[in-house]
């Protein structure tokens, strides 16, 4: 008998960073949640599994319009096709209370309730699901301590929607402890919740598939959900189903060897090869390149990170064509000069760093500097936020640090154009 565990689909959930690229595979991007959905659900019709459990965050908060419900009901129709029953939980996103708008689903489809954790058994494999969705999105109560018995003799399954021991990453809903999940006897415990595939425990199986779709750089690498066989009444194996359809990772390049931009430059263009190289398919991917190390060449690249990122993007174009876009460029180098080094010199440099040495301590200075750069973010969108780390602090009044990250990099590009 087999069985696929999804969870974290978040239909039609926007994938961020990549909206401003010039070239940006709109469609792909649109449609990234949906067309992964879909390729799970070929995926269970091929392998002719016995039903599919979704362990919550189907949806990615109430419908902006019915398109997001008639296209699940759509695919939900190709499994009752199949004769394909769906066992499915409600999460902090899709919660009851929350969700405006709901649809008559197919008759495979059966949903735990939110009142009381329920029981569906499937007589004829003697496997029996125990599972209760989310009511509101922030249910902060121990919903595993109220689950049933499992059936004797049966396959018993969990389906639960919570972040387990405290997960840093994920609000802390329907929390309980790994030892609360193994007491209960069960043979699976279908998660969901986590964004990251996680195997737990094996005994008894404890599981995060992690979502379908990676939305953005914070999640990165391949992503899927779990293909479970059994041999009567034991878990026989577990394995990842990839079905996602664009991908995210981070390249971190050390600029050390570089003296100029365009040196540093071929060494992102070599990274970049040895990221599709490494790749096994032809999925496209979504990548941050991030620039480290003591460099010659932190004051030019200082100074001109509008050109970097052209010359990157540049480079992703040559070396990947269509597959291969940049989301960010971040600038983490250093200067290959330390600031002893510089306040040996004999000239303006070495004042100008003595002057900008008091600046992080200057009240005045900040207050004003605060003041100036707010008027400016004032006109930007909200949503740059997110984007820009710093238009939070800046938001704040707190533009003590922002100062001292400039000032290695300005003296630098100073230093280097004298």
């Amino acid at each position: 008998m087999k069985f696929i565990h999804t969870a974290d689909i978040h239909l039609d959930s926007p994938l961020c960073g990549l909206a401003s690229y010039q070239h940006a595979p709109v469609e792909t991007l649109r449609t990234a949640t949906r067309d992964a959905f879909v390729q799970l659900v070929n995926a269970a019709i091929e392998e002719q599994v016995d039903f599919v459990v979704i362990a919550g965050d189907l949806y990615d908060g109430s419908w902006k319009d019915y398109n997001t419900g008639h296209f699940f009901v759509r695919e939900m129709a190709r499994l009752n096709k199949a004769s394909i029953p769906v066992y499915l939980l409600y999460g902090n996103h899709d919660a009851e209370s929350d969700m405006t708008r709901r649809l008559v689903l197919p008759p495979n489809v059966h949903v735990f309730d939110t009142r009381r954790a329920n029981t569906y058994r499937i007589d004829a494999l003697q496997v029996a699901l125990h599972g209760r969705s989310f009511r509101d999105a922030a249910t902060t109560e121990n919903l595993a301590l109220g689950y049933p018995n499992p059936v004797a003799g049966w396959l018993n399954i969990g389906v639960l929607h919570t972040a387990l021991e405290g997960n840093a990453a994920h609000a802390s809903y329907a929390p309980c402890s790994l030892a609360e999940l193994t007491a209960k006897g069960y043979d699976y415990w279908a998660l969901g919740h986590v964004h990251e595939h996680a195997v737990v425990q094996q005994s008894p199986w404890v599981v995060y598939p992690g979502n379908l779709q990676g939305r953005h750089i914070r999640e990165p690498g391949s992503r899927g959900a779990m293909l479970v066989t059994t041999d009567g009444s034991r878990v026989a194996s577990v394995e990842r189903l990839i079905v996602d359809v664009l991908r995210w990772e981070s390249v971190v390049v050390d600029a050390g060897p570089a003296d100029k931009l365009g040196a540093v430059v071929a060494l992102v263009g070599q990274a970049l090869e040895r990221l599709l190289l490494a790749s096994r398919d032809t999925k496209p991917i979504a990548a941050r390149v991030t620039l480290t190390g003591r460099t010659a060449a932190h004051g030019e690249l200082f100074g001109l990170e509008h050109q970097l990122r052209e010359e990157v993007l540049a480079q992703a174009a040559t070396v990947g064509g269509e597959r291969l876009w940049v989301e960010k460029v971040r600038v983490e180098t250093k200067p290959a000069s330390d600031a002893r080094q510089v306040s040996e010199r004999a000239d303006a440099i070495a004042d100008l760093q003595a002057v900008l040495a008091e600046a992080p301590g200057d009240v005045e200075f900040l207050r004003s500097l605060a003041e100036d750069l707010q008027t400016l973010t004032s006109k930007a969108p909200l949503e740059l936020t997110d984007e820009v780390p710093e238009f939070k602090a800046i938001r704040a009044g707190d533009v003590r640090a922002l100062v001292e990250s400039v000032i290695p990099g300005l003296l630098a590009q100073l230093a280097q154009t004298n």
